[in-house]
């Protein structure tokens, strides 16, 4: 789990393994090379992007149910600050999501399952700098999903989202020092650690140190280098 802002209090977290990634598609079906990066849409509406098992999209309120049974279990919520207590919580979370995106300092979407469109997980990017050269990243799966792929196939999309469409040049992410599962997840996606942030996460009465993590965009695209490149389409 990777700790990050929620606009009440919460952040979120989870699980691994490795995809086959398709292009990101848009309402209106244009398509543009992954040299035409940095740009203004996602302020208007969020790409859809599909892997081989996920589909990424924006959230919508109807998505408040699946999210408060996914992200308020214990295991969930172990290391994280704490999610929306109630449906109705979570509602309002998703319209503040929305405002964010609008305003230009915040995505989140919304993890579902290809050929199956209820949301199990969300993955958050904010910005940490007026221009989203350094942002931070958050994101929760349900747990009955660790371990199937569809966190690090989930990740492997918004790594890419982040760095060639936001235009993120460092991309950071706290985590419990107690929260293996977390730690790994991000070591397996290229997150090197950079120091310890001592007391700074208050859970269950109790301060925890995280560590703080980052990926650099020529780190990111270093790695990717063995890997045919992709196009990207654009609504």
């Amino acid at each position: 789990m990777a700790t990050m802002l929620y606009c009440e209090a919460t952040s979120y977290g989870t699980d691994c393994l490795a995809p086959n990634l398709h292009p990101a598609s848009y309402s209106d079906g244009s398509v543009v090379t992954r040299d035409a990066v940095v740009n203004s849409n996602w302020r208007t509406s969020l790409p859809v992007l599909t892997g081989s098992q996920v589909r990424l999209r924006e959230l919508r309120t109807s998505d408040a149910p699946s999210l408060f049974a996914m992200l308020t279990t214990e295991e969930v919520t172990r290391f994280i600050s704490p999610p929306p207590s109630t449906v109705e919580g979570f509602e309002r979370f998703i319209a503040w999501t929305l405002q964010q995106r609008e305003a230009g300092a915040y995505v989140c979407y919304a993890v579902t399952l290809e050929g199956c469109d209820t949301a199990i997980g969300i993955f958050q990017v904010r910005q940490l700098n007026a221009n989203f050269d350094t942002a931070e990243w958050g994101f929760a799966i349900g747990s009955p999903f660790w371990g199937t792929g569809v966190f690090a196939e989930s990740a492997e999309l918004v790594l890419d989202f982040a760095f060639n469409t936001l235009g993120v040049g460092r991309l950071e992410a706290r985590v419990a020092v107690p929260n293996g599962r977390g730690k790994g997840a991000l070591h397996k996606m290229g997150a090197v650690q950079d120091g310890l942030l001592k007391k700074s996460l208050r859970r269950n009465g109790e301060l925890l140190d995280q560590a703080l993590y980052s990926i650099l965009h020529e780190d990111w695209q270093v790695s990717r280098t063995a890997q045919p490149a992709s196009s990207t389409m654009v609504h």
